[in-house]
C-alpha cells in the first residue's frame, strides 16, 4: 500500500491568481510572527520598487482593513510586472474569501474577485500585427 503524505495545510491558506501570462501562488501564514509580504523570496518593496504595483498588491487587504494581520508569501512567474501584480491581487482576494466568507461581497463589489481574462491577440497572416494591415496604395 502507498501511504499519503500529510501536508501542513493547517499552517497556511493557499489561493491562486492569474492575469495574462502571469500565475501567482499566494499563501497566508496563520502562525508566523513576522507580518510582511514576501514575493519570490524578496520583500514586496524590493520586488516591486514601483509604488503603483505595491498598491495593486495591497488593495484587497486595505479594502477589508487587514493590512498587518498576516505573513504572506507569494510565488509568481510569467508575464510582466503589471500582470504579476494583478495576478497577486486576485490571489490575495481569493485567500481572504477562504479565510472569511463575509468579505466576499465587498471584494466582489470592488472588482478584486473577477479574473481579467484579456490576452494579447494573435498576429494574422497578411497583416503587420493583430489588426494592422499594410498601407494601401492605388498604383
Amino acid at each position: 500500500m502507498v501511504e499519503k503524505k500529510q501536508s501542513k495545510r493547517n499552517d497556511y491558506l493557499a489561493a491562486t491568481g492569474r492575469r495574462k501570462k502571469s500565475v501567482a501562488q499566494v499563501r497566508f501564514w496563520l502562525k508566523k510572527e513576522a507580518k510582511e509580504i514576501e514575493v519570490n523570496g524578496k520583500k514586496l518593496t524590493s520586488y516591486f520598487p514601483n509604488f503603483e504595483f505595491q498598491e495593486i498588491v495591497k488593495d484587497p487587504l486595505k479594502k477589508v482593513g487587514k493590512e498587518k494581520e498576516f505573513a504572506i508569501t507569494i510565488k509568481v512567474k510569467g508575464g510582466g510586472k503589471h500582470g504579476q501584480a494583478e495576478a497577486i491581487r486576485l490571489g490575495v482576494a481569493r485567500a481572504l474569501v477562504i479565510l472569511e466568507k463575509d468579505l466576499k461581497r465587498s471584494l466582489k463589489k470592488a472588482g478584486f474577485l473577477t479574473r481579467d481574462s484579456r490576452r494579447k491577440e494573435r498576429k494574422k497572416p497578411g497583416l503587420k500585427g493583430a489588426r494592422r494591415a499594410p498601407q494601401w496604395s492605388k498604383r
